[in-house]
């Protein structure tokens, strides 16, 4: 479970600063302002995920139940700096995240221990009348992967790239999306339920023990 307020104070401090500014600028409809930067952590892994600024402070604790943090807005000028914990293993965090940047930090399983994936992206195509998607491929087992509607013949993404993403409008409707791994079907359908004109949403297949995992979630900024 994530605490919004306990996210606001980790964040201020990863950034060295009093003002993380979190939920200070709107998502929609005119996208970030001009020097705002976002950041969101994704935990793939079965064990909970702390994302700490300093030792000593409370983490951002983020769990198998809700695996995807909000984003969380950043001053561009600084650099985000901290350590990601989990199942005993600690990876340092160190990153800088550019004016209207969206930063997405996974932690996927990796062995024994775990490692850290930031896929970034910088989206100009708000359109009120749609709903905006992305497709976030952080699996090297399914190396283009492809989202496709279930039973339909028409892909809605198709061979994305390991460590990349693609985002694109689609009609505000009640979605659900097949993962494919070269030709073939893995795992059922993602029920992402319906979907709200001029809200962002996002895809991410991620790695697991049981194979390709695909997560959903609402691109939400923290207030």
């Amino acid at each position: 479970m994530i605490s919004p307020g306990r996210g606001l104070c980790v964040l201020a401090a990863l950034l060295c600063s009093a003002g993380a500014r979190a939920g200070e600028f709107a998502l929609y409809p005119t996208g970030p302002a001009q020097d705002a930067a976002f950041i969101r952590f994704v935990n793939a892994g079965p064990a909970p995920l702390d994302v700490i600024a300093k030792a000593g402070q409370a983490p951002l604790r983020i769990d198998k139940e809700q695996p995807v943090s909000p984003m969380f807005a950043l001053d561009s000028g600084k650099p985000v700096t901290g350590s990601l914990v989990s199942n005993g293993q600690t990876l340092a965090l160190e990153m800088n995240v550019g004016p209207g940047e969206f930063a997405t930090v996974v932690v996927v399983p990796d062995g024994e221990g775990i490692r850290q994936v930031a896929v970034r992206e910088t989206p100009d195509d708000f359109n009120g009348l749609k709903a905006s998607l992305a497709f976030f491929n952080v699996d090297p087992s399914c190396s283009d992967a492809t989202l496709r509607l279930p039973g339909r013949p028409g892909d809605v993404f198709k061979e994305v790239p390991v460590n990349s993403m693609q985002r694109r409008p689609v009609n505000p409707v009640n979605l659900s999306l097949q993962l494919l791994c070269g030709d073939a079907d893995v795992g059922t359908p993602l029920a992402l339920g319906e979907l709200k004109a001029g809200e962002r949403y996002s895809v991410l297949l991620v790695p697991s023990v049981s194979g390709p995992r695909l997560l959903g979630a609402t691109d939400a900024v923290s207030h």
